[in-house]
């Protein structure tokens, strides 16, 4: 869709499934959308892991942008709506690679509001099953009259499962 744009300005609340040695000083969500390249959320070992993200406002998402390091990136991965009750939306196909990586969904789902999703790792490339992402941003654009040009950070939350 050409008024597609980045939506990260829209989160305004998301969680994680664990940090690396609960040290969410150097490896918390919070560096999920920093846009440094030096930084990145680094899940503890074991499955499933996952990204919870709440937007200000109802998007109709595109894609997910998403950058994992090599070695560590989701391999079955799965985005679910989470309204209540909680549905699959689709199953997502990352590359076990330090790239920039854009997951599109499929044109039938685009055109769906969504206020929360997950990310779900079911599994992972490393034989551990930890995940590093070091960025996340969406793509898609606000329902129609729920733009929000707020430009502030999103806040951080706990994870629920």
């Amino acid at each position: 869709m050409s008024d597609d744009k980045l939506l990260a300005n829209l989160v305004s609340r998301y969680g994680v499934s664990s940090v690396y040695n609960r040290n969410t000083v150097s490896y918390g969500k919070q560096h999920l959308f920093d846009k440094s390249r030096e930084t990145c959320w680094n899940s503890e070992q074991g499955t499933p892991q996952h990204i919870q993200v709440e937007f200000k406002v109802p998007v109709k998402l595109t894609a997910i942008r998403i950058q994992f390091q090599g070695g560590f990136a989701g391999k079955t991965t799965n985005l679910f709506d989470m309204s209540r009750p909680s549905k699959p939306i689709c199953p997502l196909h990352p590359k076990d690679d330090n790239t920039v990586q854009v997951l599109t969904l499929p044109e039938s789902l685009q055109d769906i509001a969504r206020t929360r999703i997950k990310i779900q790792f079911l599994s992972s490339t490393d034989f551990f099953g930890r995940i590093i992402v070091y960025s996340l941003d969406f793509v898609g654009h606000a329902e129609t009259g729920q733009e929000d040009n707020d430009s502030s950070s999103p806040t951080l939350v706990a994870a629920t499962t």
